[in-house]
């Protein structure tokens, strides 16, 4: 299923969001978007303070999905780093600097949506001590 990564059916939306995360990334929401349009299932919409940091969350989130066999249709403002568009078919990820993501509100945009609680991270068992 695409969308989905292969370990556990961990839902590729969640991978993206984990690996912002991993970067910092500021502000992160998840809007479900079944119903509301055809064209993909969920935006996962994050910040970054500046362009290098923009990147490094989409390189960040290409090499997580990558890792469990999901590769993006396309990636778009990379160079610029203004607004990182990552299409991955069922979920885009779109990566904002603070200026664009308020120029651009997808939030308001897409109220429709409904917005995603992203569960708490949990963390790796440890092993038990002998």
């Amino acid at each position: 299923m695409r969308g989905t990564s292969l370990t556990e059916e961990i839902p590729g939306w969640l991978t993206a969001v984990r690996a912002a995360e991993a970067k910092q990334a500021i502000d992160i929401k998840v809007l479900d978007l079944n119903g509301v349009t055809s064209f993909t299932d969920y935006f996962v919409i994050c910040t970054g303070n500046n362009p290098k940091q923009c990147q490094a969350i989409a390189d960040e989130v290409g090499a997580k999905l990558k890792a469990v066999g999901d590769m993006p249709n396309s990636v778009e403002g990379y160079e610029t780093a203004e607004w990182v568009l990552m299409d991955f078919g069922d979920f885009l990820v779109h990566v904002f600097s603070p200026k664009s993501r308020e120029y651009y509100s997808l939030d308001r945009l897409w109220r429709a949506a409904k917005e995603m609680v992203i569960p708490a991270e949990v963390p790796a068992e440890q092993p038990a001590a002998e």
